[in-house]
């Protein structure tokens, strides 16, 4: 088993004690994205669909750091604290993937992080 830690300063850095990825063999466990802005480390502020594309860029920098593509992702968590925003989810992943999609999930929380709307956690499996 081949163990490695990946990171990259496109995405916005762990604020705990995790890792943005880890990588065994050709399996990547992506941590939960929030909304955070890189640079500054803040919250996106703006609407629900904007938060939600805040943390597709996230999930797209560690997945690019990786090796690897959104279409690697095979699996991908959403957790949100109002799930009246699911169709928002829709609408903006359809922008990021394409069919076959992922499997997923979609969980509704009483609160995130930093008091985001949404974060989003993923495993990626790389065939390079």
């Amino acid at each position: 088993m081949k163990k490695e830690i990946i990171s990259t300063e496109k995405a916005p850095q762990a604020i705990g004690t995790y890792s943005q990825a880890v990588k065994v063999d050709n399996t990547v466990y992506i941590s939960g994205q929030i909304p955070l802005i890189p640079e500054t480390m803040e919250l996106l502020e703006g609407s629900v669909e904007e938060q939600i594309h805040q943390v597709f860029k996230n999930l797209l920098a560690i997945v690019q750091a990786a090796g690897g593509e959104l279409a690697d992702i095979v699996k991908l968590n959403v957790f949100l604290t109002d799930l009246s925003n699911f169709p928002t989810v829709n609408q903006v992943m359809a922008e990021y993937f394409s069919e076959p999609y992922p499997a997923r999930a979609a969980i509704g929380v009483a609160a995130l992080p930093k008091d985001a709307a949404v974060e989003m956690d993923a495993v990626m499996i790389l065939d390079k």
